[in-house]
């Protein structure tokens, strides 16, 4: 009889898988905090009604004059408040882009390590099922084997 082997068992030296957006949400700074809620509040569409509502009656109040032409056609006032607002919303924006982005990278090397782990684990299983059906194979012969030996004695 043909001695059946199988692979040394599988030892999961790796540690518990992590979820990068909870780690990194403990790290984040409050000017972090603040870029992503900038960046998620103007670019809503409540913020979008708002401002556009806000600049309709700043002209309708201009341009009739129901309380005082503090910023009389063309509007300089307003364009003013508004390059200022552009400004200071693009940078925060981009400060808000850069760390999401930073985090993808994070999250998507964090998904390359597991999925490394993932191929390891599964080759192991793969290994083993390959030893089982060998053996399996192997006890299969053997008790034809025994059968036919049964028959002609």
């Amino acid at each position: 009889m043909k001695p059946l082997t199988f692979p040394k068992v599988f030892l999961h030296e790796h540690p518990p898988v992590q979820d990068v957006n909870e780690i990194l949400d403990k790290q984040i700074s409050p000017g972090e905090k603040a870029a992503d809620w900038v960046a998620t509040a103007v670019g809503s569409w409540r913020f979008i009604i708002g401002q556009t509502l806000i600049l309709i009656l700043w002209v309708i109040l201009n341009v009739t004059a129901w309380i005082k032409h503090w910023d009389p056609y063309p509007f300089i006032l307003m364009n003013l408040f508004m390059s200022l607002q552009a400004a200071f919303t693009a940078p925060v924006i981009m400060m808000s882009q850069n760390r999401q982005a930073a985090r993808d990278r994070l999250e998507s090397h964090n998904d390359f390590i597991i999925n490394q782990k993932a191929e390891e684990e599964i080759r192991a299983v793969l290994d083993h099922l390959d030893a089982q059906n060998t053996a399996l194979a192997e006890i299969h012969q053997q008790l034809a084997r025994l059968l036919e030996e049964k028959k002609n004695a």
